[in-house]
């Protein structure tokens, strides 16, 4: 062997080497590539259009609990975005922003302009000569005052904190009606999924219950099978297609109720995801006081009771501003014009008068209550009470928070887990239904034995449907509480 075919395998193979090395920096999963159009593509872009292909539109395979995600999103996004509730809070915010705006303008002086014009006519005392003439005068009067506050015992400045936290809390309560109305509309949807799959289990044991009453007639007869047996499978195919037909009301229900939170038109149809979603379930280790310290500043519940806490104490200073003296500054300019219309004297001309009877004022107004019947002192007394209230109601609002993340934590784990083993049990119990039915036919299992084993089947699959379903509802409440949005963007 040359010196040439000893090197080359080494430059191969450190090639290789390397090649390996740089493929393995790219991170598994960061790229898809279209098996229609060969394109590579950026796989979080990819997920974020249903797995369909920019390029071509060929649509790819989507997990199933990927496929219920997305479809849940569509419907809590309709809800909240066609929601008369959310709505009402959007206008309740604007109203709190005119709030805010009017709390500013209180710092500003008021003012005020005012024209007068008056006709006098009849008999009146002539200052000249003192005695009673019949007269005709025309005046105009023409004024501008303006004040502004100098002491109000803290009321404007209160006011304008109160207004600014009533805004932002207004903005937090759209916020808290969209969650809210997600969660409900969730909920909603779950329900959908799970009556639906009830339906389609449903459906397949009264398949299978007609099945089996088919091959006992047939036995029958030959004559290995009796009259009660029969008469026994027709009783379970009667419950099966019961079973069947309430599972479809349950349904409709559901359906309903899910319109209803999504304020979907009744004249449209409503086409409803619900392919059964897988669970992969990673043991999580979550710090619930890491995710409650977060909830605790973040959460729009636990930020509405913060604002409406602050909102009371800002009530209660104002109020006990109302019990101190107000002292306004006050500022004024004033002039008119006079004529008298039978005098045989020309008045004096518009502009001569409107400058010569000009005047002007400056003046100080302090105002003290004295007594008003004790409502300001009322008044006070509510709104430190509603303070107390307040803050009583944010411990109590804090505190369920907590619970809540809790066990939301401890749920989303607890219903993995039972997915886990009712979905062993699922397997078990087919195999045992299998081998029941098989030895009922060969006459070592009665119609009981049978019956019993199908239910039993039955009870375990809408089990683990429950389950499954239930784990995807506290996953999405914990990453919630987390901080991720109810609603992927």
């Amino acid at each position: 062997m040359s010196w040439i075919d000893r090197l080359l395998p080494r430059i191969h193979k450190s090639d290789s080497e390397h090649s390996e090395k740089k493929e393995s920096m790219i991170p598994e999963g960061l790229w898809t590539k279209c098996p229609s159009c060969e394109q590579v593509l950026y796989t979080e872009e990819l997920r974020d259009s249903l797995m369909v292909c920019p390029k071509c539109g060929h649509h790819m395979r989507i997990k199933a609990r990927e496929r219920v995600e997305n479809f849940l999103d569509e419907c809590m996004r309709y809800a909240v975005e066609n929601s008369p509730s959310v709505k009402k809070q959007v206008y309740t915010s604007d109203t709190y922003k005119a709030e805010r705006n009017a709390a500013v303008a209180s710092f500003f002086p008021a003012a005020s302009a005012k024209v007068g014009a008056q006709y006098s006519f009849g008999r009146s005392i002539d200052p000249a000569t003192n005695t009673y003439e019949n007269t005709s005068t025309f005046n105009n009067n023409y004024g501008l005052d303006a004040s502004i506050p100098i002491f109000t015992g803290g009321q404007l400045i209160n006011q304008w904190l109160m207004a600014k936290s009533n805004r932002r809390m207004g903005v937090n309560d759209i916020q808290k009606a969209k969650d809210d109305l997600a969660m409900k509309a969730m909920q909603a949807y779950m329900d959908v999924v799970y009556y639906k799959g009830t339906i389609r289990m449903a459906a397949e044991k009264l398949e299978e219950s007609n099945r089996t009453l088919y091959k006992t007639r047939r036995q029958e007869e030959l004559g290995l099978k009796g009259k009660a047996d029969v008469a026994q499978f027709e009783a379970q195919v009667a419950a099966d297609d019961y079973t069947l037909t309430h599972q479809q009301n349950l349904f409709n229900t559901a359906l309903l109720t899910l319109r209803e939170c999504m304020n979907y038109p009744s004249d449209l149809e409503l086409e409803v995801d619900t392919l059964l979603p897988d669970i992969n379930y990673v043991p999580e280790v979550e710090n619930v006081a890491e995710i409650f310290a977060y909830a605790s500043g973040n959460n729009p519940t636990a930020l509405q009771a913060e604002y409406q806490l602050t909102q009371s104490k800002y009530q209660y200073r104002i109020y006990k501003g109302k019990l101190l003296p107000s002292i306004y500054l006050n500022a004024g300019i004033s002039t008119s014009y006079f004529e008298n219309l039978k005098s045989d004297n020309a008045p004096e001309v518009f502009k001569d008068q409107f400058k010569n009877n000009r005047g002007e004022y400056v003046s100080f107004s302090l105002s003290f209550p004295l007594f008003d019947g004790l409502s300001r002192l009322t008044n006070a007394r509510r709104y430190r009470n509603n303070m107390r209230i307040a803050r009583e109601t944010r411990t109590e609002v804090f505190r369920q928070l907590q619970t809540a993340i809790e066990q939301s934590v401890l749920d989303r784990e607890g219903y993995a887990k039972e997915a886990i083993q009712m979905d062993k049990k699922v397997r078990s119990d087919e195999l045992a239904y299998r081998v029941t039915l098989r030895k009922y036919e060969e006459g070592l299992m009665s119609t009981l034995d049978v019956q019993t084993s199908a239910n039993t089947l039955l009870e375990s699959k809408a089990n683990l449907l429950q389950k499954r379903l239930m784990y995807l509802l506290k996953s999405k409440l914990v990453d919630y509480y987390k901080g991720k949005p109810l609603i992927n963007e």
